[in-house]
């Protein structure tokens, strides 16, 4: 894949991941992004802590992930979503359920717009 076509795949899932994480947080009352820039941001940073932190928070916690047949993923997922909290300003979650059902609600649309905010494919 050429560089240009690369930038613009990125591109593109952080558009599609800004708008997922847009109407995630209008159906939700316990999420509060300020504005539309915010939740581009904040889908930019996702994908960057899925690249990054994610497998190795993963990789630290497989046993636990084993043992719970896989739950312990949402459970990864939600924590990711806090992390964003504590460096984004303007992105608020009122506590852990929240950002759990955040990450559930997040993964279902991201699955309906074919994007799942990771640079794999």
């Amino acid at each position: 894949m050429s560089q240009q076509s690369q930038a613009t795949s990125i591109l593109v899932k952080i558009l599609l991941g800004g708008i997922s994480v847009l109407i995630a947080a209008f159906f939700l009352p316990g999420i509060s992004i300020d504005g539309w820039i915010t939740g581009f941001l904040l889908a930019a940073l996702l994908i960057l802590i899925n690249l990054t932190v994610k497998p190795l928070m993963i990789l630290l916690t497989l046993p636990l992930t084993i043992i719970t047949f896989g739950l312990f993923l949402l459970v990864i997922n939600a924590l990711v979503i806090l992390l964003a909290d504590a460096i984004i300003p303007g992105f608020e979650v009122n506590g852990f359920w929240w950002a759990l059902l955040f990450a559930i609600v997040l993964s279902l649309i991201n699955s309906l717009f074919g994007n799942n905010l990771n640079l794999d494919r």
